[in-house]
């Protein structure tokens, strides 16, 4: 095999592949990157960690074309180590892999492309089409709710509910629960669920493409491809029924307040700086009026923060862990939220002040006295 490429185009394509790359294997060939040169001009990387398969193409001038399975880290390390300009990469009949740029000149052990998995033939039974920057939006707005306790089994997944013309996540932990709607234009309905680690990859790799391109997504019975423009990932789908979400969510409120996002957040950041510095990042919120009273209790002393907000209903004190109710307020650009309540032992429900584009369910944290 013998080729040459520009060395930042390279090093980028390496940065996309090297993600599907697991440092955990005890696979010694998943350790690497299978790289191969075809007669039509093109270098395609692919790696996996049985998964999540990625395969990336870029244009390449091949003088003889082969293929190779490198070391991940020590080729992504060299190739990014190297001075901008071209890269030539020969590989002889033992596997050596000469790697020369400019006045350097490495050379490497590679391992044969025979012992490397393939990604497999998807027989195609579903696609659907999706806007990327709407995709990776709501990737972002659920991603952080899955559980990441591999004991938990299906709720380290994320579910994507495909229906006409709509789009929905859904992701929980047991102690909270996040759901992001968008349109789609989607002709049938169908529900997955793919794990949340990959889904946050799958976003990482996205944000490399151009925001206009469009997003395919390929299915068939136990794996999915979702495809753009010269980058393909190759997914597992998890097995299993996932939580009737709809169930859990609460149908009204006995106390609904309407506030300023940013101003919320900022409130209970300033105010879990001393709620960390207990054993449950407990915040407690006593709602009464047009405002709400941010305080949080430890050891070392006391933090209060008033807050003005709109409400309708009962008066209300609850407790929660400072940290789920910010990642909630610091996924969202609304500049307005609703928070609906019930008890203080019932779960809060945050969202827009119209529409269904998201909705937050947070389960409280007892408080004493």
């Amino acid at each position: 095999m013998k080729l040459s490429c520009n060395q930042t185009l390279l090093s980028r394509a390496l940065n996309v592949t090297g993600k599907a790359v697991s440092s955990r294997t005890t696979i010694p060939i998943l350790k690497g990157i299978l790289l191969e040169a075809t007669a039509d001009g093109f270098l395609k990387l692919s790696a996996s960690d049985l998964d999540i398969s990625i395969e990336k193409k870029i244009p390449v001038t091949v003088t003889e074309p082969g293929s190779i399975v490198v070391s991940a880290s020590l080729f992504t390390d060299i190739i990014k180590m190297l001075p901008s300009g071209e890269v030539e990469i020969t590989v002889d009949e033992g596997n050596q892999v000469t790697v020369q740029c400019l006045t350097s000149e490495y050379s490497i052990v590679g391992q044969s492309a025979d012992e490397f998995p393939g990604t497999g033939e998807i027989k195609e039974q579903e696609t659907f089409v999706f806007d990327k920057a709407r995709f990776q939006d709501m990737i972002r707005k659920t991603s952080f709710a899955a559980s990441i306790d591999e004991s938990k089994g299906i709720i380290v997944g994320i579910l994507m509910e495909l229906s006409e013309g709509e789009m929905t996540m859904v992701a929980l932990d047991g102690f909270r629960m996040a759901v992001a709607r968008d349109q789609a234009a989607n002709l049938k309905q169908k529900k997955i669920i793919i794990a949340a680690r990959i889904l946050n990859e799958v976003q990482k790799i996205l944000s490399d493409l151009d925001d206009s391109a469009e997003i395919k997504l390929v299915l068939d019975e136990k794996r999915g491809v979702i495809a753009a423009e010269d980058t393909k990932i190759v997914i597992r789908l998890l097995e299993g029924d996932f939580i009737r979400y709809k169930d859990i969510l609460p149908k009204d409120h006995k106390c609904r307040v309407k506030a300023n996002r940013k101003e919320l957040a900022d409130s209970i950041e300033r105010a879990s700086v001393m709620a960390r510095k207990g054993k449950n990042n407990l915040i407690k919120l006593s709602i009464s009026d047009d405002r709400i009273l941010i305080s949080s209790r430890s050891e070392e002393g006391f933090v209060k923060e008033e807050l003005f907000v709109e409400k309708e209903g009962d008066d209300l004190e609850i407790g929660f862990n400072a940290k789920f109710i910010l990642d909630v307020l610091k996924v969202l650009s609304d500049e307005e939220i609703i928070i609906d309540l019930n008890t203080s032992i019932s779960p809060c429900l945050i969202k827009p002040l119209e529409g269904n584009a998201f909705e937050y369910l947070i389960l409280p944290v007892r408080i004493s006295g």
